[in-house]
């Protein structure tokens, strides 16, 4: 499984039986999972896309939004429960206005979940723990 480095952002494989004993980065020696979603770039996000095995929950907000502003510790705490299952990726949307065109990302919070590149499926507004966690184990 080729795994991007949250640090560097360095492309590593990673056997999937290692994924659970806190793989680091064959660039940098960074940890590849921290428990904490990534802020990433639109050109970071397409890179990421196009090169990384690992599914991507991904959080489109922005930062004068007050529903992401509430959903972003549950966000948070999902991506400590599920990591290495997945990589939790936070854009903003005011910043990477031309991937949330590109997207088709009409309102925040959106929530999609890429896997191989493509997405598989999306859901808008906040929600509470439970929900999300029911959500993710539907569709990871």
């Amino acid at each position: 499984m080729i795994i991007m480095c949250p640090n560097c952002g360095g492309l590593n494989r990673v056997v999937d039986e290692k994924l659970q004993q806190n793989p680091q980065c064959g660039k940098c020696q960074a940890s590849l999972f921290s428990g904490k979603p990534i802020e990433m770039t639109g050109v970071q996000f397409q890179r990421a896309m196009q090169k990384t095995d690992l599914p991507m929950v991904v959080d489109f907000w922005a930062p004068w939004c007050g529903p992401c502003q509430g959903f972003a510790p549950v966000f948070q705490q999902a991506a400590m429960n599920f990591e290495p299952r997945a990589r939790f990726v936070k854009i903003n949307t005011e910043i990477e206005q031309q991937l949330g065109a590109q997207l088709g990302i009409r309102s925040i919070p959106t929530l999609a979940i890429f896997k191989k590149g493509q997405e598989v499926t999306r859901i808008s507004g906040a929600m509470d723990l439970g929900q999300f966690t029911q959500w993710l184990n539907q569709h990871l």
